[in-house]
């Protein structure tokens, strides 16, 4: 892709996109990956078309059957008419830093479905299991028509947060077997939780982690109106299909009351509030290390503050300086 494009170009690009077309939702979603320059202008022509997608966010430890349910997920929303989009957040490669497709080998059955988008993304090293161009990613499928995408996090384990900004339900997957299933409802996980999936629920111990969840849900603090968190659980095993079809009637009433109450509008207007902020963060990181710090230059303040001959703060402060920002407070 070049640097500019002309503007029937991008202006037959965005077309392509709204049409549906697979080849131009991947060229897109390849340029915001690759930080190439039309993406910015492409985003920003496909923003008005949308805020029509319910996104849902599904996350939960290696093993607990991610992508088993996101393929059975979108088997049933197809069958109800809808289009579905997946993006697969997949550990990023140590060697090119891309995406091991292994999510997408397991969705094989949808690949020459017109009415399904599959898309293996790198977490490029981000943490929360997502990475920045998944949520551009997001809006590009939004735009194409997809009526609902499903955004499966890496499953890393605890750490997987971000994806309840970008998410209008975050679902959340336990499978029993797993030792102490307590270790799963650390560091934000259970807090994340609008829907928990008991999967695998065929299994021996299925009683006792439903049990263990129900018990943390009580603990749980109180809404402003006095009633305590949603948080149904709903008990599935993935690989028969068995309770999928009660999985999406959850996700369904769970939309239809976090509208109802607000709590959807205002789930999305922090995710946009967050959004800014990283985009403010980037483009005046970008504009201080294009503009005034060379590689050069940051790698001798590097190697000066290794040696102590310097400290971190005041070479910041000597950075800021230099572009501009004497007055920042400190």
């Amino acid at each position: 892709m070049p640097e500019t494009q002309p503007e029937y170009l991008l202006d037959r690009w965005v077309e392509e996109i709204l049409r549906g077309d697979a080849r131009a939702i991947a060229r897109a979603i390849s340029a915001i990956e690759n930080g190439e320059a039309p993406a910015q202008e492409l985003l920003r022509r496909l923003f008005p078309h949308t805020g029509r997608a319910v996104t849902i966010g599904i996350t939960g430890s290696p093993g607990t059957g991610k992508s088993t349910l996101v393929d059975g997920l979108a088997a049933l929303l197809r069958r109800r008419g809808h289009t579905v989009g997946i993006l697969a957040v997949d550990p990023s490669s140590p060697f090119s830093g891309g995406a091991i497709l292994g999510d997408r080998v397991r969705m094989q059955t949808h690949a020459t479905d017109p009415g399904t988008y599959i898309r293996s993304m790198a977490t490029r090293g981000a943490l929360g299991g997502l990475s920045a161009a998944t949520l551009d990613a997001a809006v590009v499928l939004d735009a194409a028509g997809k009526e609902f995408i499903l955004v499966e996090t890496v499953g890393v384990g605890q750490d997987e947060v971000e994806v309840m900004r970008l998410a209008d339900v975050t679902l959340v997957l336990l499978v029993p077997g797993m030792g102490d299933d307590v270790q799963a409802f650390k560091a934000g996980i259970m807090e994340i939780a609008d829907i928990f999936v008991l999967n695998k629920a065929d299994l021996e111990g299925a009683d006792r982690v439903e049990a263990e969840i129900r018990a943390l849900l009580n603990m749980a603090p109180a809404d402003p109106a006095g009633q305590p968190p949603p948080s149904p659980i709903v008990r599935t095993v993935a690989t028969r299909q068995e309770g999928v079809e009660e999985l999406l009637a959850a996700v369904i009433h769970y939309l239809d009351v976090s509208r109802s109450h607000g709590r959807l509008q205002q789930r999305q207007v922090e995710h946009w509030r967050q959004r800014i902020v990283e985009l403010l963060r980037e483009r005046l990181l970008e504009r201080v290390l294009g503009q005034v710090v060379q590689d050069g230059d940051l790698n001798q303040y590097a190697a000066a503050v290794a040696a102590r001959r310097a400290d971190p703060y005041s070479v910041t402060d000597k950075i800021l300086e230099q572009a501009g920002w004497s007055d920042v407070q400190r």
